[in-house]
């Protein structure tokens, strides 16, 4: 897995969601109980949390913004913040595998 490859999984999944308005945000993710909404926050936090281990700093809290449309800005940040931690492949391979679940899941 490279860089490249996780940042089009990103790509993919902003492509998908980067449109949704308030009510798509707020349905239920398929075959769950959580809003789409959290299920992407969800993600953002885990790759928020692969970014710092392998930078080796603290794992933070990612808030959750007023506007649930501000989630993809927040995946990209927090996967610029795990590319620039250059961590190994098998790392960036959990990370894209959690954007394909997720995307499957919206």
């Amino acid at each position: 897995m490279s860089a490249a490859e996780l940042d089009r999984a990103v790509t993919l999944l902003v492509r998908q969601v980067g449109h949704w308005q308030q009510p798509r945000w707020s349905a239920k993710a398929e075959g769950g109980n959580v809003s789409r909404a959290d299920l992407v926050h969800k993600l953002v936090q885990e790759i928020a949390n692969l970014a710092a281990d392998a930078a080796g700093e603290p794992r933070r809290e990612v808030p959750r913004l007023p506007s649930d449309q501000a989630l993809p800005d927040q995946l990209r940040v927090v996967t610029a913040d795990l590319t620039l931690a250059a961590p190994p492949a098998p790392v960036l391979a959990e990370a894209a595998e959690a954007i394909t679940r997720t995307r499957t899941a919206l």
